[in-house]
């Protein structure tokens, strides 16, 4: 039987990382929420990603929260990164 579980994952990202990051873990498919936060905690960005969606067609749909994240690249010097993702759990 298959069971879905999330997980979450930090990574602390520069401003000039931010955006590449992003893209990179959007590609990477079995991403269902990304959220950027300051180092107060504060939540500056929250992006949820539809699972099963084609890459091309999700970054063409992704590009407002991306021109955001730019923006927001420019002006802070670190982030936290907060990354949930669907696995798949097998039992025998």
């Amino acid at each position: 039987m298959t069971e879905k579980h999330t997980t979450t994952e930090r990574y602390e990202v520069d401003g000039e990382n931010l955006l590449s990051k992003v893209r990179e873990l959007i590609h990477e498919g079995n991403v269902r929420r990304i959220i950027l936060n300051r180092d107060d905690g504060t939540t500056l960005i929250e992006i949820p990603l539809q699972a099963g969606v084609v890459i091309t067609v999700l970054t063409a749909a992704m590009a407002p929260a991306l021109i955001a994240i730019g923006a927001i690249a420019a002006v802070v010097s670190k982030v936290t990164l907060v990354v949930e993702r669907e696995t798949d759990d097998t039992e025998d």
